[in-house]
């Protein structure tokens, strides 16, 4: 019998999931290559963000993260992966030149998140996991992707904010795979009036592009997010090993140990989970009306795989349930105005480069269905939604019954209330 700890499927048969690096690693690896050649090119005489260089000091002083990191280099790099750096000093380098760089639009070879793509084989090598869920480590990474944040919230972050082809968002080419004309844009502005890649990232979708199903009848849950349905779980515990190949979902740990009663209230139900594209919207609403009963932010890791899953080809792809229990995210929960629906919990997931999940409402508030509760700033990610045991009597679009399910719509019908 195969351990539960066994490595899912073999790295050849697996596949990078919502467009954020490209389905190829060959791809991948070119823009590793290319990007590490920039960087030495660009360097002077070390890392010139502070952040980077914070980061880069805790790597050289702490033997254990120095250990591990330098063997997860040289475990990828023995594995036949093109890294493009050979040790800590270079991959910093590289780190450092990304604090200025806004990502291109390809229709080809899209890489969204490009420290995704350079820490991509490290993170899931057998020495990389270690250093990857350290929590002094990760202290250091959000330092390091709040400097970026910064950066890709300035106007210097507008550089592929054109209709140029074949890197521009504006060109026609984008426009394919994006459909502008669902947003709110201001064609006749510089920079169709975004004030930065942030601001692009998280643009609006124009008024009734996504309309509320059914918004007067409070036994229809609306979907939170633009997202593509990933897994289904019921009779969920209070806790459990989130870590191994199976991923179940363990409530305490996703909700925080701090919130064990908020946990209690979800033994026995059920959690869905969708990932959200990288050409998708990355607003939240509310999937019912209702109130406001939490709204909280949670530090966790950025870039930690689970070991069970092996090498992932895009390093969290496989590994979300893992990340609902481990990632930086941020927790909403809506008492419904109708008993029957009782209590839902939105876990808004950070998956790599997202270094903000912004809630924008506060407990007490009132919210209609439909009506925006925050967003994800830059980079991948993924959502679960937690309902209490005997409330939801149908989900529309479940990932074990549909193969290939397509992409939920923000505000379309997700689930039906007993």
């Amino acid at each position: 019998m195969p351990s539960r700890n066994a490595p899912s499927s073999p790295v050849s048969e697996r596949k990078r999931l919502g467009n954020w690096l490209p389905a190829d690693e060959s791809a991948v690896a070119e823009f590793r290559l290319r990007l590490c050649r920039q960087a030495r090119e660009s360097a002077g005489g070390g890392p010139r963000s502070e952040a980077v260089r914070a980061l880069h000091t805790l790597l050289r002083d702490d033997a254990t993260l120095r250990m591990g990191l330098t063997r997860a280099i040289g475990e990828a790099s023995d594995a036949g992966y093109a890294l493009g750096y050979r040790d800590i000093d270079e991959l910093m380098l590289v780190v450092d030149y990304l604090m200025s760089y806004a990502p291109p639009f390809s229709d080809s070879s899209l890489v969204v998140c490009p420290l995704n793509a350079v820490f991509d084989w490290p993170m899931c090598m057998p020495s990389g996991y270690a250093v990857f869920r350290h929590p002094v480590f990760n202290k250091q990474i959000r330092r390091v992707l709040t400097a970026w944040s910064a950066f890709l919230g300035g106007p210097h972050s507008r550089a592929h904010l054109n209709s140029g082809s074949p890197d521009g968002w504006f060109s026609a080419e984008a426009d394919a795979k994006i459909g502008l004309s669902q947003f709110v844009t201001h064609r006749e502005l510089p920079y169709w009036g975004f004030l930065s890649w942030n601001d692009f990232f998280t643009r609006r979708f124009r008024e009734g592009a996504r309309p509320v199903e059914a918004p007067d009848d409070p036994r229809i849950i609306v979907s939170p997010c633009e997202a593509k349905p990933y897994a289904l779980r019921r009779d969920v515990k209070l806790v459990d090993d989130f870590w191994i190949k199976s991923q179940p979902y363990s409530l305490r740990d996703m909700v925080g140990a701090h919130e064990e009663d908020l946990a209690r209230r979800f033994v026995g139900g059920t959690v869905y989970q969708a990932f959200l594209n990288a050409y998708s919207y990355h607003r939240w609403h509310a999937p019912v009306g209702g109130t406001i009963v939490k709204a909280y932010n949670l530090a966790g890791t950025y870039y930690s795989c689970a070991e069970a899953q092996g090498p992932d080809p895009e390093g969290l792809n496989d590994s979300q349930g893992y990340t609902s229990a481990m990632a930086a995210r941020a927790v909403i929960v809506v008492e419904a105005d109708d008993p029957a629906v009782g209590q839902i919990a939105c876990v808004f997931i950070g998956m790599g480069e997202v270094s903000s999940c912004r809630v924008e409402v506060v407990p007490g508030q009132r919210v209609s269905k439909g009506e925006e509760l925050g967003c994800f700033q830059y980079g991948g990610s993924t959502i679960c939604m937690l309902f209490e045991p005997g409330k939801v009597d149908e989900i529309v679009w479940d990932p074990t019954r549909i193969d290939d399910p397509p992409i939920v719509k923000v505000n379309a019908h997700l689930a039906t209330a007993r």
